[in-house]
C-alpha cells in the first residue's frame, strides 16, 4: 500500500501565497501522473493542476499563470505554489497520485487527506 501526505494549507489574505506539499510514502514501484483536486463547500471536486511523470502540466483556466505545480520524483513529492490567491480559491485541496505498488500489479490512484486552504477578503 501506499499513502499520501499533504501539508502546507492554512488561512491566508487575498493577494497572499501559500505552498502545498503532498509526499507519497509506502510501497512505491513507480509513480505516473500527480495532481492536486480541491473542494469548496457545496460543489464538486474539481482538478486544479496535474503533472506527468516526464515533467507536462496541465491548469484549469481559473488558476493559469498563478499557481505553479512542480514535483521532485527523487522524493515522490508534489508541490503547489499558489500566488496572488482570491477568496474563490477558498477550498479543501487533495492530492492526487497514479501509484504502481509492485512491477505485479496495475498502477492505481491514491488520494491524500485533503489540506484546508481559506482566502479571506
Amino acid at each position: 500500500q501506499a499513502q499520501l501526505a499533504e501539508s502546507g494549507g492554512g488561512l491566508v489574505q487575498a493577494g497572499g501565497s501559500l505552498r502545498l506539499s503532498c509526499a507519497a510514502s509506502g510501497s512505491i514501484f513507480s509513480i505516473d501522473d500527480m495532481g492536486w483536486y480541491r473542494q469548496a463547500p457545496g460543489k464538486e471536486r474539481e482538478l486544479v493542476a496535474r503533472t506527468t511523470s516526464g515533467g507536462s502540466s496541465s491548469y484549469t483556466d481559473s488558476v493559469k499563470g498563478r499557481f505553479t505545480i512542480s514535483r521532485d520524483n527523487a522524493k515522490n513529492t508534489v508541490y503547489l505554489q499558489m500566488n496572488n490567491l482570491k477568496p474563490e480559491d477558498t477550498a479543501v485541496y487533495h492530492c492526487n497520485a497514479n501509484i504502481r505498488t509492485s512491477v505485479v500489479f496495475r498502477s492505481r490512484d491514491y488520494w491524500g487527506q485533503g489540506t484546508q486552504v481559506t482566502v479571506s477578503s
